[in-house]
């Protein structure tokens, strides 16, 4: 369960990527566009924050009581 959750949060870095990279082709074309895309960005790396640290403080309470 812990790898597949090490796995899916890098999900969201890949669509932050993604979302970048579309604000970036967009920005001259359609800005409203872009506007969307800047949100997904700012979305999607925050809960690769909050899902990488969910899943930190889940492995450290499984070690401590493991030990």
């Amino acid at each position: 369960m812990i790898k597949f959750l090490k796995y899916t949060e890098y999900v969201y870095l890949v669509v932050a990527f993604f979302a970048c990279y579309r604000i970036f082709t967009d920005w001259n074309v359609d800005r409203n566009n872009a506007y969307l895309f800047i949100f997904f960005a700012v979305v999607s790396t925050g809960m690769f924050l909050f899902r990488r640290n969910y899943r930190q403080k889940f492995e450290q309470r499984q070690r401590d009581n493991e030990g």
